[in-house]
């Protein structure tokens, strides 16, 4: 079963709803108002340097990280010619880093830019590991009246969240000030948009060491809307109960008080299609509505965290706040479009 199951919605939900049992143990009993439904569970296997590596399984992607130049890394499947990995959407400090595509290869091969050090790799298979089970809220969840898929409705292994039996990222509200727009970077015409979903998870919470999903949404190509970031219990995607907004990993140095949504794909030369972009300007919308932003508006933002300022609009691409070619060109030159339908 996958994530076009039933998500949730109703009164607010025990920490057992996001349990996960592996296939065959014991499972916990199913909370009142749950399904019980299945998702194959994250497998990875990590490699330092460019020598070439192998896997024991079919890796859906492959995480690089690298300290040194952000540009020049390449990568090459088995015989395959080398592919630059690109900058993608993540940024680190005093690196680069990248997720692959890499399209149920057992083996790899990495470049590094010259004079990189600390080389690391990671193969992702979010498709064919062990079943784990999860308790999926019945009713269907909406946000302001937008549905969407609940973390557990996409197969969200909460565990990963926790590095030495504490939460690795613990949550900090603020309140909102600006919307960002994103694409992932990933392929176009995904087949299965809720694996990529859990292998950016893994890459972004354990890979990158965020502790979580870098966004607060995420849209595929059919419109469907995910929830990123955990936010707490309490059925509010990305708020919390006073109305603020935790703080996710999308854009770095800018991330406090700053929601971000990222579009599934490459928007480089392909534009979003209908269905994306709509969930996108209805998602904005209520958004917008619910906490008084006006999505036509030039900010100032404000970092709450350290007082740093930066001029932008109310809705912006990542590259209006760092170096970066995400959202991609084409949706990037459709933002004009999506904060006037936002503001109707």
């Amino acid at each position: 079963m996958g994530a076009a199951g039933a998500v949730a919605a109703g009164a607010a939900l025990t920490p057992a709803v996001f349990a996960a049992t592996d296939s065959g143990s014991t499972p916990d009993p199913t909370p009142s108002g749950t399904t019980p439904e299945t998702f194959p569970a994250t497998r990875t296997e990590t490699a330092t340097g460019t020598a070439p590596a192998t896997t024991a399984f079919a890796a859906s992607y492959v995480g690089l990280r690298w300290t040194g130049d952000q540009d020049g890394a390449g990568i090459r499947f088995a015989d395959g010619a080398w592919q630059s990995t690109g900058t993608g959407c993540a940024t680190v400090d005093g690196g680069g880093t990248a997720l692959v595509a890499a399209d149920a290869a057992t083996s790899y091969e990495v470049r590094a830019p010259a004079g990189a050090t600390d080389v690391r790799t990671v193969a992702i298979d979010c498709t064919r590991g062990p079943d784990r089970t999860f308790h999926v809220p019945t009713e269907a969840t909406r946000v302001r009246g937008v549905r969407y898929l609940s973390r557990p409705a996409w197969g969200a292994d909460e565990s990963k969240r926790y590095k030495d039996g504490q939460v690795n990222s613990p949550e900090k509200y603020y309140p909102l000030q600006s919307i960002t727009v994103h694409h992932t970077d990933t392929p176009n015409a995904d087949p299965d948009p809720a694996a990529t979903v859990r292998g950016i998870y893994e890459y972004h919470a354990v890979t990158l060491d965020w502790g979580d999903i870098g966004y607060h949404f995420l849209i595929d190509e059919a419109g469907v809307v995910y929830e990123g970031r955990y936010s707490g219990d309490d059925l509010v995607p990305a708020f919390n109960p006073d109305g603020n907004l935790v703080t996710a990993f999308h854009t770095a140095g800018f991330n406090s008080g700053n929601l971000g949504i990222a579009l599934l794909g490459t928007l480089v030369a392909q534009p979003p299609t209908d269905a994306a972009k709509a969930s996108l300007i209805r998602l904005i919308k209520v958004i917008a509505r619910f906490k008084g932003l006006d999505p036509q508006a030039e900010i100032t933002y404000t970092n709450p965290v350290n007082g740093v300022k930066k001029d932008n609009e109310t809705i912006s691409g990542h590259r209006d706040w760092l170096q970066t070619d995400c959202p991609g060109q084409t949706m990037y030159d459709l933002l004009t479009e999506v904060r006037s339908a936002a503001a109707r």
